[in-house]
């Protein structure tokens, strides 16, 4: 609206502008049953809940869009990918420019355990083969979506942005863009595993998997990486064997294998040439990270990248890991965004 205002005999013209509100998109709920799923020794359920976001266009067009991928953490169920502000945070980075229109993929990760470790074992699931051979398809056969690797992108947090950078350290000729907020289990750390304090009898005398307590992520990695499917009721070896006395003691091959498997850095050199392929990498950590093996495992990928010729954004912020990602200006719509627009082809 225009309006006429006259001050000491000078007339000027104001313009009242007013905010509107992002345009709003769509939620959806699909189901998938997954085959790939069924080959599992802890329980998993093949039924996965998969939540799609359309953007506020989608409705309206015959248009084909990017999609990415989210790979939420550990515990964390599908449902409560969309309880942070995503969509809000989507919608107005729509709105606003940050970025243009794409089609926001979480699905359901959870297992009876830890969660995906987005990994493909025998024992807890073959979770990169579900998404890779399952998800992507599906999703490409449901909606308009760009078919294309260079339109897909995968972005994950914590022990979900370990699975963006797995995913395309292994599969690059199915995405082409990543972004991996604070991701954990880059690299060793600090701390020699034959260290690492826990209650090993306690795990050897466990019938279930919530009897291990604090060795939950550890039995887990036991299941992704050592897996023994002879050796009820976890059917995994650890790190930590019990002697002729029952006595938990560090066995060094248990040890070097669940590393290379766990940690990224250990597979970099056979996955360098996938990581060159991409049109865009990048990841973030937090400088306070009450476990400080994150930020220095961090720093050192992102040196053992450079070393490879890889080329990547890398970038230590004050913060810790949760509390700057999903608020109005934080990293997911400051850095996380503004990366996908610059790096996701959004046409044919």
């Amino acid at each position: 609206m225009i309006r006429l205002i006259c001050i000491s005999l000078i007339c000027v013209q104001q313009v009242s502008v007013f905010a509107q509100s992002p345009k709003k998109g769509r939620l959806v709920t699909e189901k998938l049953t997954s085959e790939v799923l069924r080959e599992n020794r802890i329980g998993l359920d093949p039924n996965r809940t998969i939540k799609i976001y359309l953007p506020p266009g989608y409705e309206g067009t015959k248009k084909s869009y990017p999609v990415v991928y989210y790979f939420q953490s550990m515990f964390t169920p599908v449902e409560q990918v969309f309880d942070n502000g995503v969509v809000s945070l989507l919608e107005r980075a729509f709105s606003e420019g940050v970025s243009r229109e794409f089609i926001f993929v979480a699905a359901d990760y959870s297992s009876p355990t830890v969660g995906s470790l987005y990994e493909n074992s025998p024992v807890s699931g073959r979770w990169i083969d579900f998404t890779v051979n399952e998800l992507v398809p599906f999703i490409d056969s449901k909606f308009r979506t760009l078919k294309q690797r260079d339109s897909r992108a995968v972005v994950g947090h914590f022990m979900g942005g370990r699975g963006a950078l797995k995913m395309v350290m292994s599969h690059a000729e199915t995405f082409g863009v990543a972004y991996a907020l604070h991701p954990v289990a880059t690299g060793n750390g600090y701390s020699p595993w034959s260290l690492i304090s826990l209650d090993w009898k306690k795990v050897f005398a466990a019938k279930t998997f919530d009897e291990v307590g604090n060795a939950r992520i550890f039995v887990a990695v036991g299941q992704a990486f050592l897996p023994n499917l002879d050796r009820p009721p976890f059917y995994a070896n650890f790190m930590f064997e019990p002697d002729a006395q029952g006595e938990p003691r560090p066995n060094p091959e248990n040890i070097i294998k669940s590393k290379a498997g766990f940690h990224l850095e250990e597979s970099l050199i056979e996955s360098a040439s996938n990581l060159r392929s991409l049109r865009g990498l990048a990841f973030d950590w937090a400088r306070f990270d009450g476990n400080q093996d994150h930020v220095y495992s961090n720093e050192t990928f992102s040196r053992k990248l450079y070393d490879l010729g890889i080329p990547h954004e890398g970038e230590e912020y004050n913060g810790d890991p949760w509390s700057k990602v999903w608020v109005p200006d934080g990293r997911f719509y400051n850095r996380t965004l503004p990366f996908f627009q610059k790096h996701l082809v959004f046409s044919d």
